[in-house]
Order: C-alpha cells, then sequence, then structure tokens
C-alpha cells in the first residue's frame, strides 16, 4: 500500500511544532498553533508540435525520472505564471523555440515521481503553433529534439505515465484536432 505524502511531512512549516496530525483526507493541523496545510496538486503542461510535415516534435529526456525515454516538451508551471505562459516559457528553455499560439486539447491527472516522492500533478496538453523551427536546440532538461511520423510514434516507448496516456490520446484525436 502506497504512503500517502501528508504522512512525508511530520513538523509545522509554521511553527516546528511535531503535533502535526491529520485533519482529513487532504489536509494537516497543527495542535499548537493551529495552521492547516491542504496538499494541492502542481499543474503541469505538455505541448503538441507538428511541422509542416505533419510529424511530431519528440524529446528524448536528459534527466530522471524516465531518463533516455521519449517526452513532449513542457514542465512545471512556476508561481505567478498562468498555464499559458508556463507552456510558452517551457518550450523555450527546452528547445529555444518561441510558440506562435496555443489551443488546449485535454488535461491528465499524473503522479510524477522525483527524489523518492509521489509528486501529484494535472499535465494541461496543448496544440502549439510553431512556425519556426530553425532554432531548435535540445537544452535544459532535454537530451535531444527530433520530429517523428505519427504513424512511427509507439507510446510504449514514453516514459512518463500521463505522457504515454496523452500521446495516446492525440494519435485517437487526430484527424479531429488537425
Amino acid at each position: 500500500m502506497k504512503q500517502h505524502p501528508l504522512n512525508l511531512f511530520s513538523f509545522c512549516p509554521v511553527c516546528g511544532s511535531s503535533r502535526f496530525v491529520e485533519n482529513n483526507f487532504k489536509s494537516k493541523r497543527c495542535m499548537d498553533c493551529g495552521f492547516v496545510y491542504y496538499l494541492n496538486i502542481a499543474a503541469a503542461v505538455a505541448a503538441f508540435i507538428l511541422n509542416p510535415a505533419g510529424e511530431l516534435l519528440l524529446c528524448r529526456r536528459a534527466k530522471e525520472p524516465a531518463l533516455g525515454s521519449l517526452d513532449l516538451p513542457g514542465g512545471f508551471v512556476d508561481m505567478g505564471e498562468n498555464i499559458e505562459e508556463a507552456l510558452r516559457r517551457e518550450i523555450y528553455e527546452e528547445l529555444s523555440l518561441k510558440v506562435d499560439t496555443t489551443r488546449y486539447l485535454f488535461s491528465l491527472p499524473n503522479i510524477y515521481k522525483y527524489s523518492g516522492m509521489e509528486i501529484h500533478t494535472l499535465d494541461f496538453f496543448f496544440l502549439c503553433l510553431v512556425s519556426e523551427f530553425d532554432s531548435i536546440q535540445a537544452n535544459d532538461d532535454v537530451g535531444e529534439a527530433f520530429f517523428r511520423p505519427l504513424n512511427k510514434i509507439y507510446p510504449a516507448d514514453f516514459g512518463l505515465d500521463s505522457i504515454k496516456k496523452g500521446i495516446i490520446a492525440f494519435l485517437n484525436e487526430t484527424p479531429q484536432i488537425r
């Protein structure tokens, strides 16, 4: 049985008390100062980017988790960002590409395993239009970036569960999405 993420935190982040106890399924309460901590999900973004030939831009992960597996461009939303800003920033950081337009497609809940913790996320998937690919380069946590025809994309090659599910949904809906 998996350990609930709140059980990883034993001390109140406000006063340091060890009397930091379960309040309900998604929160803990400090019995000394009264602070209530709610465990909320992290937001993340992923991009489907097609070139003029209709091939999908894929990345190879340069870091754990899922080192060496295929991925989509994207990442976590920073504090103070909206989802579209995060999408544009991540694509620029990872690939040096500027996004012209974005179109929201769907979202999927995910558990992102990082440094021994399970981070609950909600992953937002977008179709992105990029008109200029000359500046593309693998940066940040991307080891390699390349295009692949849709009929040569296999979900098993993707290391992160929500990305696999997103690839399946995208490939099943491609005629309606484009």
